[in-house]
């Protein structure tokens, strides 16, 4: 027998069908994709300069977003995707003996890490209606990460909440994972320049289009990120490429496309949202790019594999108890999410 074998549950993502015909609404992807600027800086790109190592300190992408963000380059770290960003947060703030505090429904990767890097947690209920509650992140520990909106509720939670949280507990480190954060809400980042605790991450994957790509980054003090690329650098400091890099920046520089299409996955979540109650369903208050709803007439398992015979790919979750009647839809174009209106009349 083989000894010293790590045993942990890894990450499920969400399934990637290979069918071209079909309404995937499963992943959380943008609905709109890539910036036409994208295309044009991939069309332009060099493959020569593929024979290189990639930047160690990723200075163009962070000099266009800290224009776009109005902070300083030094506040930022790259990474590839925000998983990475998290995971290297995980490995450079948890080191306490008191436990990292984080929901227990929320994106399902903390607990994984926690258990992978042997940090000491625990996952607090979120009240009856799904918020997160800020008198149960007063106590002591070891950190603080939450999502804000939260996945997979979509609930936001007020920026004075946050602050109240983060006033509390200066002498560890808040995470604020803002995934989700341009389809609805107010962002932390004005909170960075009064808590030199504040962590905030992101992704090019939700807001950006740019799931395939894999870019995230991390916004906080100086000090802070210094130690987040110490543990980069110990790990792969050529973990973002050349690619990834120039595309990510032909982005962040036509960001106004973006802003525009977020309005309108808005505007497509909230009327989706109001054709589901007419349904009867109950539906979280989203202020992500899906939405949360346990079906009425019909049972989640049942509509679940109801829209997969139809090729209309959402998200359940039937081991998590709490959301086990519950179906995560994430929000597609507008004629996309009709025809998921009508598919639900149907069956029903």
């Amino acid at each position: 027998m083989i000894r010293g074998l790590r045993q942990i549950e890894p990450y499920v993502a969400g399934a990637q069908p290979a069918e071209k015909k079909m309404i995937k609404l499963n992943t959380n992807e943008n609905a709109y994709g890539a910036s036409p600027k994208v295309g044009e800086a991939l069309a332009s790109f060099d493959a020569d300069s593929l024979r290189k190592y990639s930047t160690l300190d990723q200075a163009d992408l962070r000099a266009v977003l800290a224009e776009n963000l109005q902070v300083r380059p030094e506040q930022l770290m790259i990474a590839n995707g925000s998983d990475d960003v998290l995971s290297i947060a995980f490995l450079a703030f948890f080191n306490n003996d008191e436990p990292v505090l984080f929901p227990d429904l929320t994106y399902g990767f903390y607990k994984v890490w926690a258990d992978l890097y042997r940090v000491n947690y625990h996952e607090i209920p979120l009240a009856e209606d799904f918020t997160i509650r800020t008198e149960d992140y007063l106590a002591d520990n070891g950190g603080i990460i939450l999502t804000n909106p939260n996945a997979p509720t979509g609930i936001y939670k007020p920026l004075a909440e946050i602050e109240a949280i983060l006033q509390a507990n200066r002498d560890v480190v808040v995470i604020l994972d803002e995934a989700y954060i341009n389809f609805g809400g107010q962002s932390a980042l004005p909170l960075l320049s009064k808590y030199d605790n504040l962590v905030i991450t992101r992704t090019f994957s939700k807001d950006a289009a740019l799931a395939g790509l894999r870019v995230g980054y991390a916004i906080a003090s100086p000090e802070l990120i210094a130690v987040m690329n110490a543990v980069k650098h110990s790990i792969n400091p050529y973990s973002v490429d050349l690619l990834a890099e120039k595309l990510a920046a032909a982005a962040v520089e036509d960001w106004p496309y973006y802003q525009a299409n977020a309005k309108k996955i808005q505007k497509t979540r909230d009327w989706f949202s109001q054709q589901l109650v007419k349904q009867g369903f109950t539906v979280l208050p989203s202020q992500a790019n899906f939405v949360l709803t346990k079906p009425a007439g019909i049972s989640a398992a049942a509509l679940f594999k109801a829209l997969e015979a139809r090729k209309i790919y959402v998200r359940y979750f039937p081991t998590v108890d709490r959301i086990k009647d519950y179906l995560r839809i994430s929000i597609g174009r507008q004629e996309e999410m009709e025809a998921v209106i009508k598919t639900i009349e149907d069956l029903k």
